[in-house]
């Protein structure tokens, strides 16, 4: 089933509450996805993507995710 932008927006918005955030794509399957989030302070890009992943809720997690791929850029503001 294809997802939109605005419901990944608000899947990553439900975990950090107060980041600016900006989705693109629309093709259901293939996202842009910036995150910009003052809890990223301190920690490795690795461990932010991680966190924002972890935020989709398994959106992307095996042949029956809904989200096929996302480029994914963070930092802290």
């Amino acid at each position: 089933m294809p997802i939109t932008a605005a419901e990944i927006e608000a899947l990553i918005r439900e975990s950090f509450p107060q980041a600016q955030i900006k989705v693109q794509g629309d093709d259901g399957q293939h996202f842009q996805a910036e995150v910009v989030d003052a809890s990223f302070e301190g920690m490795s890009r690795v461990n932010q993507q991680r966190a924002v992943y972890a935020a989709l809720k398994g959106k992307m997690d095996g042949p029956a995710g809904a989200l096929h791929a996302l480029g994914l850029t963070t930092r802290a503001p």
